[in-house]
């Protein structure tokens, strides 16, 4: 295992403007950010307690090294058990929304517990803490590559302080605990902006929360990040490029809509357009585009905000769901009258987005002469490839999958680098119906079946696209059995 870097305290990294970069036979390399005085490498020697060689780094490249140290290091959430009953009368009030985690020198235990968890996640690319308050405990689970384990469990008498501290961080109302809410809390983690979203529920045993990280450095992803096949993107592309329609993207909760989408308004924000967004809620703030996000409670639904902003000289127009009969005829009138128009839909592939919009009640010729593509996409966990094992595939996974038996498919290992799971980090899969005039007459015809037929005849479905990904030995045959909603692959 590779020997941990010797480590400063964050902040006097940050303030005296000082690195730990690498670590030599017998001395430590250390970045002094431009301007700084080297008086400060005295302590810095005596600290780490070893010869240092210096380098001399520009203010820029010396702020991403900060980040890229402190983000990444070890912050275990393991402050949990160091708490006593005495110290959980230690709640301390009025900390900032933004302070920076790495920053923080209150040993409050409740604080060091929520900041704990918090970096843990982010380290370790966990999507959602989940804290749940039961009789015998509370319960913190983190979902990981999109699966949910059990990380920690603490006494129960905490549940109401670790609740009401998140809840001052998110600045809800912590006398409320009747009714559910919802809040953010912006955070930075050794320099990386993190946006934390915070869910609350009341339940039997005390209020549940679920804490949503997003990375802000997510909204800059770019179209080719996302992984999606050559010729898919290049129809997804195609229809970017399109004056007006409207451009869906459909898939289950935490499929990676929105960020497809996002990846797709970065590809049109140069500038010359005016895009205009409605969203529930606006989950990354992005330069140059107008960002609006629903508010029930004021009566502003997907339905009138998309009113609103088509009066603000939009050419792109991103509405975060299309949910109801409303919405979908504003979208389409939009499309119609020279916007372009992106949106999801919960459906369970691409041909059924369009079957999913007719059964609101939008008229076939319509969406025919509107849509310009649909994209279906789910998300599978990636094979570790230090330590994935080849495995003849069995009767049942072959006849699954749609190959021989015998053929060669992989299978988890565990290893230090996956933290014994198999798997690391996760890849979209992805299915596009183009909508072309052959698709159009299937679209009137409200034939789903011929629709897909000619629309996959020469891109893979998502079944085909996640067998292939299996055969590559890039995922498991379970993950594409779950994306083809366990039916048989046809060969």
């Amino acid at each position: 295992m590779t020997e941990l870097l010797p480590t400063l305290p964050y902040g006097f990294a940050k303030r005296f403007g000082v690195v730990v970069i690498d670590r030599g036979e017998d001395k430590v390399q250390v970045g002094l950010r431009a301007g700084e005085d080297p008086r400060v490498l005295a302590e810095v020697r005596r600290v780490l307690g070893a010869p240092l060689t210096v380098a001399v780094v520009e203010p820029a490249r010396f702020d991403r090294l900060l980040s890229d140290r402190y983000a990444t290091s070890g912050l275990a959430a393991d402050a949990a058990a160091s708490i006593g009953g005495d110290e959980l009368g230690l709640l301390v009030d009025g900390i900032p929304s933004a302070e920076d985690l790495l920053d923080t020198q209150d040993d409050a235990p409740i604080i060091r517990l929520i900041n704990g968890l918090i970096a843990e996640a982010a380290r370790q690319g966990v999507s959602d803490i989940h804290i749940e308050p039961y009789e015998t405990g509370l319960v913190v689970r983190m979902r990981e590559d999109g699966a949910l384990a059990e990380r920690h469990r603490l006494p129960a008498n905490v549940a109401s302080m670790v609740v009401s501290r998140i809840k001052v961080m998110a600045r809800l109302d912590i006398a409320e605990r009747r009714v559910p809410q919802d809040g953010r809390i912006g955070l930075t983690l050794g320099g990386k902006s993190l946006d934390v979203r915070v869910s609350t529920l009341p339940s039997r045993a005390g209020e549940r929360v679920v804490m949503r990280l997003l990375d802000k450095d997510n909204a800059g992803i770019d179209l080719d990040a996302l992984g999606m096949p050559a010729t898919i993107n290049r129809h997804f592309r195609a229809a970017l490029a399109e004056p007006n329609g409207i451009v869906l993207v459909t898939g289950p909760t935490g499929s990676g809509k929105t960020t497809t989408l996002y990846a797709g308004l970065r590809l049109l924000n140069d500038g010359s357009r005016n895009i205009l967004t409605v969203e529930d809620p606006v989950e990354y703030a992005v330069e140059g585009v107008g960002q609006t996000q629903v508010n029930p409670k004021v009566g502003l639904s997907f339905a009138a905000g998309l009113r609103a902003i088509l009066r603000q000289d939009p050419d792109v127009v991103m509405v975060g769901e299309i949910r109801d009969r409303e919405t979908a005829e504003i979208a389409i009138q939009a499309s119609l009258t020279g916007h372009l128009v992106l949106s999801t839909v919960h459906t369970n592939d691409a041909p059924g987005a369009i079957t999913r919009l007719r059964d609101m009640g939008i008229e076939p010729f319509l969406l025919a002469s509107t849509l310009r593509a649909v994209v279906a996409q789910r998300l599978v966990r990636r094979l570790c490839p230090s330590c994935r094992v080849a495995v003849p595939a069995d009767a049942a996974v072959a006849a699954l999958l749609g190959v021989k038996e015998g053929t060669t498919v992989y299978r988890p290992g565990g290893c230090s680098e996956c933290g014994g799971t198999g798997f690391k980090g996760r890849m979209g899969v992805f299915e596009v119906v183009r909508v072309t005039d052959e698709i159009r007459k299937y679209v009137l015809a409200g034939d789903e079946a011929g629709m897909a037929a000619a629309a996959f005849r020469e891109n893979p479905a998502l079944e085909g696209a996640a067998r292939q990904l299996v055969l590559e030995g890039l995922t498991v045959a379970e993950e594409a059995i779950r994306v083809s909603r366990g039916q048989a692959v046809d060969a």
